[in-house]
């Protein structure tokens, strides 16, 4: 096989060319070595700082989360209490229902014996003119205008129960004298 024809050597002049390339060239990558490093550097910051607030994140969203957890806590807590609170609330409201359906049937009789205590003093009245007449014999029968009339136990001219009438009458009319 054939060789090539020997090269001629450079001329000074293409060597101080390309030595100032090659000084050139050199250069260039220094430079974009250098910029290469510094786009790292800037690069490794960056995702540094991504990470450390990536972490701060994590940790505050598990804060929150704790946080919220015991706010959940917290206000199942007061319902609990609040539920406990109302069922309490309707036991006294179902007793004193009761007791204003026992209170009302109380009123009721004491306005059935205010109406009927003109009757109950007139009967009492007559009870102890009776006792002090002692036993008749003589067969003769008393003056009816005194007998207790045969409607709704209150006599003629008598009054119903009034919260209008003066204090001492309705002292009167509700407990009355002994005989």
């Amino acid at each position: 096989m054939a060789s090539p024809p020997p090269a001629s050597p450079p001329t000074p002049v293409q060597i101080r060319e390309a030595n100032a390339h090659l000084a050139a060239l050199h250069g260039r990558v220094a430079e974009l070595e250098a910029r290469l490093a510094a786009a790292e550097e800037t690069v490794r910051g960056q995702a540094q700082s991504l990470i450390r607030k990536d972490g701060e994140t994590r940790r505050a969203m598990d804060e929150l989360s704790r946080e919220k957890g015991r706010e959940i806590a917290a206000l199942e807590e007061k319902l609990r209490s609040s539920e406990d609170r109302v069922q309490e609330l309707l036991g006294v409201i179902r007793e004193k229902e009761g007791l204003i359906l026992r209170l009302r049937h109380r009123s009721r009789l004491l306005g059935e014996i205010c109406r009927c205590r003109p009757v109950l003093d007139t009967l009492l009245a007559q009870m102890s003119e009776g006792e002090r007449l002692g036993p008749d014999s003589s067969g003769s029968s008393p003056d009816s205008s005194g007998l207790l009339p045969d409607s709704n136990c209150v006599p003629d001219g008598a009054r119903d129960f009034s919260l209008g009438d003066d204090p001492q009458d309705s002292d009167k009319a509700l407990f009355g004298t002994t005989v």
